[in-house]
């Protein structure tokens, strides 16, 4: 059965290669049969694929489909390989993926764009699928770019409107960034270590390069570099607030399933080369816990329901980076998983709230929708209970052991990342209570369909159980340390961080013990909070520093200096045309001249030498 291993990419690749050539001569639903039904195949295989892996002995397994790239001494092979980890990812992208698919199924179903939405949501997993099951750096980076292109092409799906391809240019320039310094690690690494292969790649560093040196460091530092932009961490973080232009699908498989994950996977997948360049390290831990708290008191003062959620991915990448860089990389991809579960539920229920209001994004024009959408509440109160970290939730488990493993490496980092699930506390559950509770402004206009009511009732188990779907990780990584620590001070302040946030939403937001107007109509706390509302200054900061020098260089050179180059040689080579061509004016005693001449220069040139 294991060796079904190469169709899981394929369906998806399939769904879209179907859509593409005969969309627009099939009904809707069979549009929804075919990009949702892949996207399930795919799920299926993954679920048998995985508990066959599972109740092995969890060896890893490759698989070579057939050589893609054969120069001189170099092979580079379309081959998959699998493991604990990348069992892990798939069990998220495909299944996590077929929800938000068949959510989109009906949340879409007005859309004249149809077969070109499923189109490039298939696209977008099976790009994803490749990158997560490649055995060499290549073919890794083939589905790296695939994602990246296919994040472009939905963030700007609904391109009439051009602020939306802006924010799918935004994106698709920001994360090319990240690209190169990807590309340029993975040269680096093959030239002095000879191979893309993974694995192979793994067992030469830690064989080949002493810990600390320049080489280990220099290579984990430009990896570290895409994982930053594909993830969305600072300093490349500001595509993703943005990316909320596209379809609400979009946004929960972006942030949920695939794109923002992909820089987790990576680090993870690269450990071994990261554990030798301790600098890098502690760069990535320090970065987290940076881009944690900087997107969490962003997500505090955000109106846009959509703009909250995407603060709050960057905020718990931020916590996935920051346990990658303690060294807890069991605990970082749990994380991974149960954010997948909570953040999809949370954006397929801000989809239902739009669809169902009047298309409203502004979560103070909202009210009382408990009543009206109790689905959606439950799905928010669940969801903003798991990102929060409480109890019984799936978010819980993976963020305590991420707080309890820093606390045993850093207390200070610690205390910065209890900080910011206090901050989490406050804005997930300012959410629910300004969306669902309070005076109903208006009434519902429609309902949610069954594909969205079936999608969200699955999510909500997911994020409540899903703590308990553990994939040991053992035979992929070594950890430093335990994270299981019995009852401890450590682990009371951790568990009681979410409750603090929590208690202050419902004094600011829900019993009006506190007035926010009264807080933020000081003049420096007012100004703070539009600080923190326009992202800290970072678009302004780039718009200053790189885009305007840009545009004034692109003005001054509008009519390319590189062309005036190549103009220059063709008007010379006319020049010179035109003046031998004059020469030949059908003269003989001319020509009987220059001969001569020329005889006499040849025969001096000769006799001076």
């Amino acid at each position: 059965m294991i060796e079904l291993l190469g169709w899981v990419p394929l369906f998806p690749l399939l769904g879209f290669l179907i859509l593409v050539l005969a969309g627009a001569r099939l009904s809707k639903p069979q549009i929804a049969w075919v990009g949702v039904g892949s996207v399930a195949v795919s799920a299926l295989l993954v679920a048998w694929l995985g508990a066959e892996f599972l109740n092995g002995t969890l060896q890893p397994y490759s698989m070579v489909l057939g050589t893609w790239i054969a120069v001189g001494d170099l092979s580079v092979p379309f081959g998959f390989y699998l493991d604990a980890l990348s069992v892990t990812m798939l069990f998220v992208v495909t299944g996590i993926g077929f929800l938000i698919h068949l959510y989109a199924a009906g949340f879409m179903k007005d859309d004249p764009g149809y077969a070109r939405f499923f189109a490039y949501m298939n696209l977008f997993v099976a790009a994803m699928l490749v990158l997560v099951l490649a055995d060499n750096l290549v073919l890794l980076y083939l589905g790296w770019e695939g994602v990246g292109l296919g994040s472009y092409l939905l963030i700007g799906f609904w391109y009439e409107d051009p602020n939306n391809g802006y924010a799918a240019r935004k994106a698709f320039v920001m994360t090319r960034i990240g690209d190169m310094a990807l590309l340029l690690g993975m040269i680096l690494l093959f030239m002095h270590l000879h191979t893309f292969d993974i694995q192979t790649l793994m067992l030469r560093a830690a064989s080949q390069w002493a810990p600390g040196a320049t080489l280990p460091v220099a290579a984990a530092a430009l990896l570290l570099g895409g994982a930053l932009g594909k993830s969305a961490q600072l300093p490349l973080h500001t595509w993703l607030p943005d990316a909320m232009a596209g379809p609400t699908p979009v946004s929960a498989l972006i942030h949920a399933a695939t794109m923002v994950t992909a820089g987790v996977y990576l680090i993870a997948r690269t450990h071994a080369l990261f554990a030798m360049a301790p600098p890098v390290l502690d760069a990535v831990a320090v970065i987290g816990v940076l881009t944690l708290l900087m997107a969490g008191c962003s997500a505090l003062a955000q109106t846009d329901i959509k703009r909250i959620l995407a603060y709050s991915t960057i905020s718990q990448i931020g916590y996935m980076f920051l346990a990658l860089g303690v060294g807890a990389w069991s605990s970082a991809i749990f994380h991974l998983m149960t954010h997948a579960f909570f953040k999809a539920l949370l954006f397929l229920a801000a989809g239902a709230v739009i669809f169902c209001f009047h298309h409203e994004h502004n979560i103070f024009r909202m009210g009382g929708l408990r009543r009206d959408m109790p689905l959606a509440f439950v799905s928010f109160l669940i969801g903003s209970a798991a990102l929060s970290g409480l109890p019984f939730t799936a978010g819980y488990y993976s963020k305590h052991e991420i707080l309890v493993a820093v606390y045993s490496v850093s207390p200070g980092l610690w205390m910065d990342a209890c900080l910011g699930a206090i901050i989490t506390g406050i804005y997930s559950f300012r959410l629910v209570f300004v969306v669902f509770f309070g005076v109903q402004p208006q009434g519902v206009e429609q309902r949610p369909c069954w594909r969205m009511s079936i999608t969200l009732a699955l999510l909500c188990l997911l994020a409540l159980v899903g703590g308990m779907l553990h994939i040991p990780l053992d035979s992929v990584f070594s950890e430093r340390f335990n994270t299981e620590q019995g009852f401890s001070l450590v682990s009371v302040f951790t568990l009681a961080a979410p409750f603090m946030g929590l208690l202050i939403a419902m004094l600011f937001y829900l019993h009006g013990g506190f007035s926010v107007e009264d807080l933020i109509g000081s003049g420096p706390i007012n100004q703070i909070r539009m600080f923190w509302f326009n992202g800290w200054g970072m678009d302004a900061l780039y718009d200053r520093v790189v885009v305007r020098p840009f545009k004034a260089i692109a003005r001054v050179n509008k009519n390319d200096a590189v062309d005036s180059v190549y103009a220059a040689i063709a008007l010379l080579s006319r020049g010179g045309y035109a003046l031998i061509s004059s020469t030949q004016n059908g003269c003989i005693r001319w020509y009987a001249t220059s001969m001569a001449l020329g005889i006499v220069v040849i025969i001096a040139i000769g006799w001076l030498s």
